[in-house]
């Protein structure tokens, strides 16, 4: 009887020595999430497919993770970050462009017409985006953004725009990472505009930052070498071309991939068509208290289809409000 109970007693001591290294690792990763179904999906995923010898093992070579920018990494409201920017530089500019007080959409800006400026939609938009971002050096214009990223806060809470981002999805990336994974940024976003910021803040290097692209076109003007930046939009990495840019510069198929809004819908299917075992996942906006709540009527990230499509297909739908204890890395309390 001694005998069997002190085997017994090894038997256990040696099961334990085996899994708790494995909850040990689980329980230090991701703190700033709830236990809940998004934080389990995301570690058994993880440690699925690093795990060799495991049936869903993927070689680090082709571990590829690819995450929208706002919304999905940063807050997006009560506008784009860039838009924000881009009207900013408007004003900044005006002198240089006197015909900006009586032209439009630029008039509504430096009005601050806000009826107006909604009115010009899209096209509207990307005039000022266009007027702001193109018809200098990439450098000068890295240097416009770096500027306004250190000398304004966001309306709401007075924080720098750099720090508005989710505390969270800094732990996915980290997580991520020391698992073997490459992680990349594939927004509708400007992609200079967010190499400005994207290493400080998320770790991402700039080769792997993909976002929406304008012409350019490399100078020699008396010896001094520049690539100027052009007003041709070449490439819009929203819906559809989300897919299209991940083929074009990272050709590898991703294995997981984060959204927030229906710009993400392809991205995510495109992730989720490949073989083997995936992941795709969806922040919603459900947290009125900490951040904004917002989904199918939003006129900033619109969450609608690809909700529908991420419930009927049992994608990971992360609830803001109940799954994450902290929002940004400022925050000092943590909601259980």
């Amino acid at each position: 009887m001694h005998l069997k109970t002190t085997s017994r007693s090894i038997h256990w001591l040696l099961v334990l020595a085996l899994f708790l290294p494995a909850l040990a690792r689980a329980a230090e990763a991701l703190p700033s999430w709830n236990d809940g179904p998004s934080r389990e999906a995301i570690i058994d995923f993880v440690e699925a497919v690093s795990a060799e010898g495991s049936k869903d093992y993927v070689a680090p070579a082709q571990r590829i993770a690819v995450f929208d920018n706002d919304g999905t990494l940063w807050s997006e409201q009560p506008m784009y970050f860039q838009v924000l920017f881009a009207m900013a530089e408007v004003r900044r500019l005006a002198a240089q462009h006197p015909q900006w007080k009586s032209q439009q959409p630029f008039k509504a800006v430096l009005e601050n017409d806000q009826k107006t400026l909604a009115a010009s939609g899209m096209k509207g938009l990307m005039q000022i985006v266009t007027a702001t971002h193109t018809g200098i050096s990439t450098e000068a214009f890295r240097q416009n953004a770096q500027r306004w990223l250190a000398s304004n806060v966001h309306p709401r809470t007075h924080r720098p725009y750099t720090e508005m981002v989710f505390q969270p999805m800094l732990e996915l990336l980290a997580y991520l990472r020391a698992n073997g994974f490459k992680t990349y940024i594939v927004s509708g976003g400007e992609v200079a505009f967010m190499r400005t910021f994207a290493e400080e803040v998320y770790g991402i290097p700039p080769e792997q930052v993909i976002g929406t692209t304008f012409a350019s076109r490399f100078q020699d003007l008396d010896g001094e070498l520049t690539i100027q930046r052009l007003a041709p939009l070449t490439h819009n990495d929203d819906g559809p071309g989300k897919p299209e840019s991940i083929e074009a510069y990272i050709g590898r198929r991703p294995i997981l991939a984060f959204g927030n809004s229906d710009g993400d819908l392809q991205m995510l299917q495109w992730t989720m068509a490949g073989p083997g075992r995936r992941l795709a996942g969806l922040v919603h906006h459900t947290d009125a208290g900490r951040e904004w709540a917002y989904d199918r009527q939003s006129g900033v990230g619109r969450l609608d289809k690809a909700l529908d499509e991420a419930r009927h297909k049992e994608w990971v739908i992360v609830d803001m409000a109940k799954e994450w204890n902290r929002i940004y890395p400022f925050d000092q309390e943590t909601h259980p």
